[in-house]
């Protein structure tokens, strides 16, 4: 497998996770699991980049420290074959800036920097921060709309005036609202990246390159085999391959999405471990409601005897 990254169009590839951080049983950083299940991701699910200490990540309750232990330990299993993208957007300008100077340091490929989030800056702090994050690398920069957690849209003409600087390359979008998601790539050279991944197809549609996805920890073949019957001009089958993976894009968002991206993990075998407060494992009927959406959309997870000790998952199974 090459290393993605090369196409100008598609600057971090067509296929990406927001990866899941694992911790062990106690609730420490799991170094090794995430080693392992980045490259689990690259080699066995067909991924071209993997995001790093975003929000399913568990940004919000990691430290500085142990970002870039998972930062360093990720681009070292997969970052000659894989971009590795770092999270490191706050609601701290100044704050942003140190941990994107960490990411380049650590070698990361490129930033995603979430709008800042609770303090509800106006749309003119809004693209003063994103400036002044881009200025303060050299690596390319993924803007992240996503008002549903932040509080804040990035209205169109500020998407479109904080792409005028050369470093800003690419959206991650989870606005939810194609038309204008459309202006903006109409009026920039902005590469479109689906944040909300039963909005894919839709945003290919109007002309994203692809996914920063949750549920594509399991179902990443299938995802980037529908992204490419688009880009090929089958439509069916594009068609086809999003009504079938439907219950799943929505399925593990049925409570907090690290929740269930990390019980089917564990279901799986895969490194995740438990969830940090306040967040808390799945519950009974959520595991179960999780396994018959993955079993619609082509995939079964999990034993009878795992389910029976489900008050475990996330600790030990």
């Amino acid at each position: 497998m090459t290393r993605t990254g090369s196409d100008p169009g598609r600057p971090f590839g067509r296929l990406l996770s927001a990866m899941v951080t694992p911790f062990r049983a106690d609730g420490s950083l799991d170094v090794d699991g995430a080693a392992r299940l980045a490259a689990h991701l690259v080699d066995d699910q067909d991924h071209d980049g993997l995001v790093v200490n975003g929000t399913t990540g568990e940004s919000a309750t990691t430290s500085d420290a142990e970002k870039d232990q998972v930062l360093r330990a990720v681009i070292e299993a997969v970052g000659d074959r894989a971009t590795v993208i770092a999270g490191v957007g706050t609601n701290d300008t100044h704050h942003t800036i140190e941990l994107a100077r960490a990411a380049e340091k650590a070698g990361a490929d490129g930033l995603l920097v979430v709008t800042p989030y609770y303090n509800k800056p106006p749309q003119a702090g809004i693209l003063q921060h994103f400036r002044s994050i881009a200025d303060s690398s050299g690596l390319p920069v993924m803007v992240y709309d996503i008002p549903g957690r932040t509080g804040v849209a990035i209205e169109t003409d500020t998407m479109c005036r904080i792409a005028e600087h050369d470093r800003v390359v690419a959206v991650k979008d989870a606005k939810g609202d194609l038309g204008e998601s459309a202006w903006v790539i109409k009026r920039t050279d902005l590469a479109y990246y689906s944040g909300e991944d039963k909005l894919t197809l839709p945003l290919l549609s109007v002309g994203a390159v692809g996914v920063v996805g949750v549920p594509t920890h399991v179902f990443g073949p299938e995802t980037k085999r529908m992204i490419l019957a688009h880009e090929e001009g089958d439509v069916a089958r594009a068609r086809a391959l999003h009504l079938q993976l439907l219950p799943a894009y929505c399925g593990f968002f049925r409570t907090q999405g690290v929740i269930l991206t990390k019980a089917a993990l564990t279901l799986l075998g895969l490194p995740a471990g438990p969830v940090r407060p306040p967040l808390v494992p799945a519950n009974a009927a959520e595991l179960g409601r999780l396994r018959e959406d993955c079993a619609e959309a082509g995939r079964t997870i999990g034993t009878a005897d795992q389910m029976a000790h489900h008050n475990e998952l996330g600790v030990a199974l």
